[in-house]
């Protein structure tokens, strides 16, 4: 058996798990082309490398395909329910900064904080006959997040494109999205709630609490976790 580590398949997320795995003496490496998801691991026996989306990784995880993953604390928690019993955070690893906020249009000017949007929701609902849409890929962070928060009369409606554009094209009247400038927010004439971050997140290693492990397995995993400077 081997340790299955997964990563993300593209972009500055896997070439930064790359130099960060590299940094500590575990070389991880694409073989073949670029559209081939396949991988290989130097410096460490036992461990074989899964590229994937980093939206798979989660699930993968939870599922115990997997035993090892690199991904953002966001999709960790949006895609898991109680996902503290299915995956442990090892290590945060520094990049991949992001946070999950709630927006809404800046000529709001009376609307700073999420006790006024509660009160912005029942008035829009008083005055057009339904409630408050908010655009968002997160629904389950952002329910909870609402509801723990006293938000009523408010709507989740889902966005798998642009969110920050769907204020301006009048399919919601807020927004809820990952953003690690802000830079998109002002563009589309939009901002932040005072106290409208839902979570900070950033890329983490993890490991799976449901995968089978096997003697061999564990011997590897303490291996790669010295390697690392971490407690497996």
């Amino acid at each position: 058996m081997t340790i299955k580590l997964g990563v993300p398949s593209k972009g500055r997320l896997m070439e930064k798990t790359f130099d960060w795995f590299g940094a500590r003496g575990v070389e991880l490496r694409r073989t073949g082309s670029d559209r081939e998801y396949a991988g290989a691991v130097g410096g460490v026996d036992g461990v074989e490398l899964v590229l994937l989306s980093a939206g798979e990784i989660p699930r993968e995880l939870a599922a115990g395909r997997i035993h090892l993953g690199v991904t953002g604390t966001d999709l960790v928690r949006e895609k898991l329910a109680i996902w503290d019993r299915r995956v442990k955070e090892l290590a945060p690893m520094g990049f991949g900064h992001a946070d999950l906020i709630i927006a809404v249009p800046k000529f709001w000017a009376d609307v700073d904080t999420l006790d006024d949007l509660d009160a912005a929701a029942a008035q829009f609902r008083k005055e057009h006959g339904f409630r408050l849409r908010i655009a968002t890929k997160y629904h389950r962070l952002i329910r909870e997040f609402l509801q723990a928060n006293g938000v009523a009369d408010y709507q989740l409606v889902d966005s798998q494109g642009a969110t920050e554009g769907t204020v301006k094209n009048e399919t919601a009247e807020a927004v809820a999205d990952i953003t690690s400038t802000g830079e998109t927010l002002r563009a589309n004439h939009l901002k932040l709630l005072s106290d409208g971050v839902v979570h900070k997140s950033q890329a983490t290693l993890l490991k799976s609490r449901v995968a089978k492990w096997t003697t061999d397995d564990r011997a590897a995993l303490n291996v790669l976790t010295n390697l690392l400077g971490l407690d497996g």
